[in-house]
């Protein structure tokens, strides 16, 4: 990965450190996104010491507010000249019902909207890439997504667990439709699912959901450390097997259908739409 760079967006934590961890020992140029800028600054410094590669570079911005994505997008716009590796991956669990000031629901704002945006700014670099590789992470947890995710403003028709569920079908929803805009181009675009990975995910909803996030996957024996979470990552964002490979849902560094709503090209063209609806009402 010498050469290369790499955006990573939650990387302060949890299976986003974990891959840029990896990528930093492999020689990948880094930029990291996350909302903490105490604790940015303190993750990459530690990557930095830990592997002896010094290029990396911590952006800060809060996802759940489109100004901010959009300031700190604009930022790597001008401090780089390309991305070869964009890997959305920032996200959370929000059973609480929250509007940002610019009116747009937390979980759709963090989960799916701030990548949209973030993605949006930085397509003409990932376009300069001789191959470029864009990679969001999803869930399983998108099988249970009933349709294109709303923007619950009213907090008496908010419910946490099935906004997750459409937000995490929203990423791969937005996965195959950006992949259609590059067809006949070298970029790439792939969803994955890390699997049940332990980490504070989750922790926001609260010490019991959190608790139970871990005790679902550790019953079936399923419970995976972040560098275990972060393995199809690396693997789809260094690895020749998936040289020109796109347009794909992969779970343990293998091609798996998705649900079979996310192959809809109806939803995936009405969650695009809008997507720029509501970052151009945001003023981004």
């Amino acid at each position: 990965m010498k050469d290369k760079i790499v955006l990573i967006t939650g990387a302060t934590s949890g299976i986003g450190k974990a891959t840029a961890f990896s990528l930093a020992q492999l020689g990948a140029s880094l930029i990291l996104l996350g909302r903490n800028e105490k604790k940015g600054e303190k993750v990459g410094h530690w990557i930095k010491k830990k592997t002896d590669n010094n290029q990396v570079k911590f952006y800060k911005a809060d996802f759940f507010l489109m100004r901010e994505v959009k300031a700190a997008a604009e930022k790597i716009h001008n401090d780089y000249k390309r991305i070869d590796v964009l890997i959305n991956n920032a996200g959370g669990r929000f059973l609480d019902h929250n509007v940002s000031v610019e009116g747009i629901e937390q979980t759709l704002a963090v989960n799916h909207l701030s990548h949209f945006l973030l993605t949006d700014i930085l397509l003409d670099h990932v376009k300069r890439s001789p191959s470029a590789r864009i990679i969001n992470v999803s869930s399983n947890t998108h099988r249970k997504g009933k349709g294109i995710i709303k923007n619950v403003i009213s907090p008496s028709e908010f419910n946490g667990t099935q906004q997750y569920s459409d937000s995490k079908l929203a990423n791969v929803l937005f996965t195959y439709k950006l992949a259609g805009l590059f067809e006949r181009t070298d970029v790439t675009v792939n969803a994955m699912d890390p699997g049940g990975v332990a980490t504070n995910f989750a922790r926001n909803s609260g010490l019991a959901n959190w608790m139970k996030h871990r005790i679902y996957y550790l019953k079936k024996k399923e419970l995976l450390t972040p560098e275990q979470g972060a393995e199809t990552i690396i693997y789809l964002a260094t690895s020749m097997d998936v040289e020109g490979v796109t347009s794909k849902y992969f779970y343990k560094k293998k091609e798996k259908l998705s649900s079979e709503i996310s192959y809809n090209m109806e939803a995936q063209k009405q969650l695009w739409d809008l997507s720029r609806e509501l970052i151009t009402n945001a003023g981004a």
